[in-house]
């Protein structure tokens, strides 16, 4: 039997609609939300990627203010435009496009971005917080992988998840989100002896390794779910995941396409955030 797909566009849709109509409310009381984007240098994904969320904020009602800095620019002058939106009322959330040109210290950077303008959910504290089990901005792509989960009606309570992966931006965050969901939670990495023995026992499998159809049919349980956070190239330079789609579909009972699948939700996610942060800003001021 093949697994039954959870399509991240459809749903992504679904919940823009609904930012849509709530940044729309917003407006009409306060002023529009406003999402602030740096992208320094030319790196072509990350000018794809910026594109691709300002047009998505100009979709659903969000200002956009996109500040392009050149590959040359030094470490302060990115440190001192990020201040100068931290002090701008008018700006809700500051997104830094990662990777940055080598000679800048990224956690430098998403540590001068103010804690409530911090959309990506990067911030210390943020990460913190969320480790926590305290309120905060979420990174957005694990967020968006629990989003889908819910639409897809699986209860995460009791079930074994396994991430594949523990980077900041989604291996840790994410398995801190399983865990909230009370699901028991596994996180293997390149060091992990055995993989296939742990891929073979989990419930709900979240790929996210960075290498082209690394997860086979053989390695997953039948009826498990599959989501796959991977964009890769594969040899013929075609756009694929983490998870060999066509073979593990049939072993499966969920599963996320590549494209289609978790890319349009971490959009969607960066999307809720700035209206969280909106929110929080206008709560702030009618309490003052």
């Amino acid at each position: 039997m093949t697994a039954q797909l959870i399509n991240g566009k459809d749903l992504s849709q679904q919940i823009r609609k609904n930012i849509k109509e709530k940044a729309s409310q917003l407006t009409e009381k306060y002023r529009q939300p406003c999402l602030a984007v740096i992208l320094v240098g030319e790196d072509p994904a990350s000018q794809v990627y910026v594109r691709n969320k300002v047009k998505s904020c100009e979709d659903c009602g969000i200002k956009s203010i996109l500040q392009r800095l050149p590959a040359d620019s030094t470490e302060k002058e990115v440190i001192d435009l990020i201040n100068a939106l931290n002090q701008d009322k008018e700006v809700d959330g500051i997104l830094v496009q990662l990777p940055l040109p080598k000679h800048i210290s990224e956690q430098k950077i998403i540590e001068t971005i103010d804690v409530a303008k911090d959309v990506d959910g990067f911030h210390l504290h943020n990460v913190g917080a969320l480790s926590c089990g305290l309120p905060c901005l979420k990174p957005c792509t694990p967020h968006g992988v629990i989003k889908m989960l819910e639409s897809a009606n699986i209860d995460l309570e009791g079930k074994l998840a396994l991430v594949l992966g523990r980077s900041n931006i989604v291996g840790k965050p994410m398995a801190q989100l399983l865990l909230e969901k009370n699901a028991t939670v596994i996180l293997a990495h390149s060091k992990t002896r055995n993989l296939q023995k742990l891929t073979l026992q989990a419930d709900v499998i979240i790929a996210a390794v960075g290498r082209p159809l690394f997860l086979k049919a053989e390695m997953v349980k039948p009826g498990a779910v599959v989501i796959d956070v991977g964009i890769n190239r594969n040899s013929e330079g075609k756009l694929c995941g983490d998870v060999d789609f066509e073979n593990v579909k049939e072993t499966a009972g969920f599963i996320t396409p590549v494209p289609g699948g978790v890319g349009p939700m971490t959009i969607t996610m960066l999307l809720e955030n700035t209206l969280i942060a909106a929110e929080n800003s206008f709560q702030k001021k009618e309490n003052q």
